[in-house]
C-alpha cells in the first residue's frame, strides 16, 4: 500500500493545476486586456470594434460590438462562400471559364488581375476568379462574381441570413460604392458576425470539403502588404484572414480598416481575431499600428 505521505505531493500538484490554468484566463485577467484594448481604442479615436472567440476552445469577448461597422473588400470573404455553396450544388464548377471583355473592366480600380492582363479581353477560370478576388481583394473579379455569378449583392445577404449569420448586411458592389462614397455605410458587418464567419470555415459548417479547403487555402495566400494583426506577431504566424479598406475622404478620414481571420497559438490552439476600425484620420500606416498593437495585446494574452 502506497503511503499518504507519498501521494500528498502528487495531490497537492494535482488539485493545483486547474488553479494555474483558471489563473492564466482568468475572468478577471480577461477583464484587464479588454482594459487595455478600450484604452489602445480611446487613444487612437475613430471607431473601432474587436471580436476576439476561441475556435477550438472556450473563451473571448467583443469590443464595441454594438455598431456596424463598413466592411471593403472584407465583404469578398462571405461572397466566395456563396459561390462555393453553388459548386457544392453542381451549379459551378471551379475550372469553368469566364469571359469577360476588356471594355467592360475598370482600369481605375484596384485589379491585380487587369495589371497582369493589360488591354485585352480575359478568360478566368472559377478559381482564378476566386483567387484574385481573395488573395489579392481584385475588385474587378469581386464585382464580376457578384453581379455575374452569385446573383447580386441582395442573393448573397440572403444567402447569409439564410445561414445565420444575421448581422451582416451587404447591399452594394465594389464600383458602387467608388462612386458614392456614402454607400460603403450601407455594407457592414457587427464583430460577432465576423467570428461567426470564421467558425464556420474552421469548423466547415457550410462548404464541403474541398470546398471549404480551397477557401483556407485563399484566405492564406494574401502578400504581405495586407498584414494588419500579425505585423508585430512571430513571422511565422500561422494566419488564415481577409482585409478590407477605403480610400480617404477630403477631410483625411477613411471609413475603413479591417482585418479579420484565425491566428495558430503556439500551443496549437486556434483564436478568431476580428478587428475593423472606421472614420479614422490617415494615413493606412497609423491605423495598421493600431490593429497591430490590439492584436499584440490579445495574443500575448492566449499564447
Amino acid at each position: 500500500m502506497i503511503k499518504f505521505k507519498i501521494l500528498r505531493p502528487i495531490l497537492l500538484t494535482l488539485l493545483l493545476i486547474p488553479q494555474i490554468i483558471f489563473a492564466q484566463h482568468s475572468p478577471q485577467s480577461s477583464l484587464q486586456l479588454q482594459e487595455k484594448i478600450k484604452h489602445i481604442i480611446d487613444t487612437a479615436g475613430g471607431k473601432i470594434g474587436v471580436g476576439v472567440q476561441g475556435i477550438d476552445f472556450k473563451d473571448g469577448f467583443i469590443i464595441n460590438g454594438n455598431h456596424g461597422y463598413p466592411m471593403m473588400s472584407v465583404f469578398k470573404f462571405p461572397l466566395a462562400f456563396a459561390i462555393l455553396q453553388k459548386v457544392d450544388k453542381g451549379e459551378l464548377k471551379l475550372s469553368q471559364k469566364f469571359h469577360m471583355p476588356k471594355e467592360k473592366l475598370d482600369t481605375n480600380t484596384w485589379s491585380p488581375m487587369v495589371k497582369d492582363f493589360p488591354n485585352q479581353d480575359l478568360d478566368m477560370t472559377l478559381a482564378d476568379l476566386l483567387t484574385y478576388t481573395v488573395s489579392k481583394s481584385d475588385n474587378n473579379a469581386c464585382d464580376f462574381l457578384y453581379t455575374q455569378v452569385a446573383g447580386g449583392p441582395a442573393a448573397v445577404n440572403k444567402y447569409l441570413h439564410d445561414a445565420g449569420v444575421k448581422d451582416i448586411s451587404i447591399v452594394y458592389t465594389e464600383g458602387e460604392m467608388e462612386k458614392d462614397w456614402t454607400l460603403q455605410y450601407k455594407n457592414w458587418c457587427k464583430p460577432a458576425a465576423s467570428l461567426q464567419l470564421l467558425q464556420l470555415l474552421y469548423h466547415q459548417k457550410l462548404l464541403s470539403k474541398s470546398s471549404n479547403d480551397f477557401l483556407i487555402q485563399i484566405m492564406r495566400e494574401l502578400p504581405d502588404w495586407g498584414k494588419r494583426i500579425t505585423t508585430l506577431l512571430p513571422n511565422d504566424t500561422e494566419f488564415i484572414h481577409k482585409t478590407g479598406a477605403s480610400g480617404v475622404n477630403k477631410q483625411g478620414i477613411m471609413a475603413a480598416f479591417n482585418d479579420i481571420g484565425i491566428v495558430t497559438l503556439p500551443n496549437g490552439k486556434h483564436l478568431a481575431i476580428s478587428v475593423f476600425v472606421s472614420d479614422f484620420k490617415a494615413p493606412k500606416e497609423r491605423a495598421t499600428n493600431v490593429i497591430a498593437v490590439i492584436s499584440k495585446e490579445i495574443w500575448d494574452y492566449y499564447k
